[in-house]
């Protein structure tokens, strides 16, 4: 126990936020009562744990430990601060990697276990820092694994154990009793909002994916790309498939010359397997093949007509030339919207079919005009004008063109909305 504490951290992010008062915005109050226009500024700082998994100083902890944050430092268990920079976020893993400024020493690290060999009933400790007393030491076991229905984030796939995870524990260590890091502590079921004996962690496998993601240099996680679409197993699909039980993933559709189309993947075959280890559902598929390593191939199990197969898909990533990304700075609706070309690769993280063609709304400005408008991050843009948008550059040119009148086509939530709004 001594061993591994000094590599569990305490991370403080904290960002500047101005206090507004809706009297400030009325000019007859201001010019009556002689207030300046700007407000007061407070600092809103955020407290949560983070684990040291390189002895350079590289820390993860949660994305939603960090979000939004101007400054962020980090406390050793020996009190010694140092601020932090944060070198990748990884929002479909609520995964952040950060590094110590300004250091020259070796610190001490966790290191991982295989989580794919962790056991229910395994006795577990969560180290962090709850409610900010200090470092803290919980045990339980491990009480489920593969919880893949929690909507955290994108790959469900969550270690559950009953060892109490209180606010602040966020991006600390669950440590089995060889004292290796088997999960980050991310999430609690509760109603009172302290612990309840059911608190999720992020398997030690995917947590290993995006560290190595941010020591080789990247600034987004790079993960194999099946190239098709699964759906889950309903008892009607089961019964009409033959199955004695719901399980495993169904192909959808399947996108032409991705990995899965080139591996000999057909729409309704059922996935029930990957490199030997059994897949109860998509998100289960989802979390296997995101942590297998780029490069190779992936045997996966299929069920077509009855009749048992094995595909062997190659590890690569979703193509992802022509994205293109620009801010829109000119004068619009579209002010202040981070918007993207669709490729395989954003169409991926975005959760859009792979076939879809257009431009992406991929992020906004807290208070840009776009935001304002009611434009949200995923909308894809079809046409503005009667003009068609299928690239960054033909929306860019669309908003510098100031006509009286905006005639929006956009797609949500796989919806075609019309829009239209005052120049």
């Amino acid at each position: 126990m001594q061993r591994v504490q000094p590599a569990v951290v305490n991370v403080y992010a904290a960002k500047v936020v101005q206090n507004r008062n809706p009297l400030l915005d009325d000019p007859i109050f201001r010019r009556f009562f002689g207030v300046p226009g700007q407000q007061p500024e407070q600092m809103q700082r955020s407290l949560g744990s983070g684990v040291i998994v390189d002895a350079s100083g590289l820390v993860v902890t949660n994305v939603h430990v960090i979000e939004g944050a101007d400054q962020v430092k980090v406390s050793l268990s020996d009190k010694r601060e140092f601020e932090a920079e944060i070198l990748l976020k990884d929002p479909r893993t609520d995964l952040a990697v950060l590094r110590l400024k300004d250091t020259k020493e070796k610190f001490p690290t966790l290191d991982f276990t295989n989580s794919d060999e962790l056991l229910v009933g395994d006795v577990v400790l969560a180290i962090g820092n709850p409610f900010g007393v200090g470092q803290t030491v919980t045990h339980g076991i491990i009480s489920a694994l593969a919880r893949t229905q929690v909507g955290i984030t994108d790959y469900q796939f969550f270690i559950q154990t009953d060892a109490a995870i209180n606010p602040g524990n966020s991006g600390g260590a669950l440590v089995d009793m060889s004292g290796k890091l088997a999960g980050i502590n991310t999430a609690i079921y509760s109603r009172s909002g302290g612990s309840q004996g059911i608190g999720f962690a992020i398997p030690a496998n995917m947590v290993r994916v995006v560290v190595a993601s941010a020591k080789g240099g990247g600034k987004a996680v790079k993960r194999p790309w099946l190239g098709a679409k699964l759906q889950a197993v309903t008892p009607e699909i089961a019964e009409s498939l033959g199955l004695r039980s719901p399980t495993g993933a169904l192909v959808a559709s399947v996108v032409s010359n991705g990995p899965a189309a080139k591996a000999g993947l057909k729409s309704s075959d059922l996935i029930t397997g990957i490199d030997g280890q059994t897949v109860d559902d998509p998100n289960a598929f989802d979390y296997r093949f995101a942590t297998r390593p780029l490069g190779g191939s992936a045997q996966i199990d299929v069920q077509r007509g009855g009749k048992p197969l094995k595909l062997a898909i190659a590890l690569e990533t979703a193509p992802d030339a022509g994205r293109n990304e620009l801010v829109i700075t000119a004068r619009s609706p579209f002010q202040g919207a981070k918007v993207s070309t669709i490729t395989p690769a954003v169409a991926d993280e975005l959760h859009l079919d792979a076939d879809t063609e257009g431009v992406v709304i991929a992020d906004l400005g807290g208070d840009s005009a776009a935001a304002n408008v009611g434009f949200q991050k995923g909308d894809i843009i079809l046409a503005v004008n009667n003009q068609k948008i299928s690239k960054t550059g033909d929306l860019e040119k669309a908003a510098g063109e100031r006509p009286r009148i905006w005639r929006i086509t956009l797609v949500r939530g796989g919806q075609q909305i019309n829009v239209t709004l005052g120049g």
